[in-house]
């Protein structure tokens, strides 16, 4: 056992996530809520790997729920300091890991959120004189594309019929089919795309790309036009399933798809 700083530890984790291909949304996940138990660890005058036991981190626990943390977020963090505890032992830095003692909170798991009919067609209403959102949330509904993969079309991408995926984060390329909505919305947005530089189908009128943060807000912006309550964009992918279940279409095709 080689014991070492639990903040130098935390940068060689971070890097150890980034090296062995995590997508960027779990490299800052797990970067903060280690981040956060570090804070906690050093209120506690544990600054080295080998100082922490079982009951500091029960601690840190009990403290997140005080601060009101939902027992699924509690739960996610216990996950993200298992995962940086493995790191700990693989580096030789413990020999004992403390996390594998702390149980997991009990939560029910809520159904995944479905548009209905109306809903679905709220949603298509409220955008429908906004041409670059219109084609988003067409796209999004029509071919169950996850929101970065969406942000990361490039015009070549682009088919009649189909649109090319490009490999995103750990998922491979794929062609997913186009429907006559969504070739519609397309076409009537690329008749107002402002002519940039810019190879990005999605981009914003100063001819930036459209990124996903950005898009997410707008599509959530749409949802309370819609007055459509407790939906986030996910969501979507979530109806466009939902959608083609109820008519018939196989898991095999549907699973090539997504």
């Amino acid at each position: 056992m080689k014991p070492v700083k639990l903040r130098d530890a935390h940068e060689e984790f971070k890097t150890f996530l980034k090296q062995n291909k995590k997508s960027t949304s779990t490299v800052v996940a797990y970067g903060k809520d280690i981040d956060q138990l570090l804070v906690f660890l050093e209120e506690l005058q544990r600054n080295q790997t080998h100082e922490v036991n079982k009951e500091d981190i029960e601690a840190f626990l009990a403290k997140l729920t005080n601060d009101g943390y939902t027992p699924k977020s509690i739960s996610r963090k216990i996950n993200s300091t298992r995962t940086f505890y493995r790191f700990l032992k693989v580096s030789e830095y413990i020999t004992d890991d403390p996390s594998l003692l702390v149980s997991h909170p009990k939560y029910q798991l809520a159904p995944p959120r479905i548009l209905t009919p109306t809903e679905y067609r709220a949603l298509r209403d409220a955008a429908r004189n906004d041409n670059r959102m219109f084609a988003v949330i067409e796209l999004l509904l029509q071919t169950g594309i996850r929101i970065g993969e969406l942000a990361n079309l490039r015009l070549s991408d682009v088919n009649k019929d189909s649109l090319h995926i490009s490999p995103f984060e750990k998922h491979e390329d794929r062609i997913v089919p186009l429907n006559k909505r969504a070739q519609e919305a397309l076409a009537r947005y690329m008749e107002v795309r402002p002519k940039v530089t810019d190879d990005h189908l999605f981009v914003t009128k100063s001819g930036k790309p459209f990124l996903i943060r950005n898009i997410r807000t707008a599509v959530e912006r749409y949802f309370r036009l819609a007055e459509i309550k407790d939906a986030k964009v996910n969501d979507l992918r979530h109806t466009f399933v939902a959608h083609h279940l109820k008519h018939g279409v196989s898991l095999v095709v549907l699973s090539k798809v997504l």
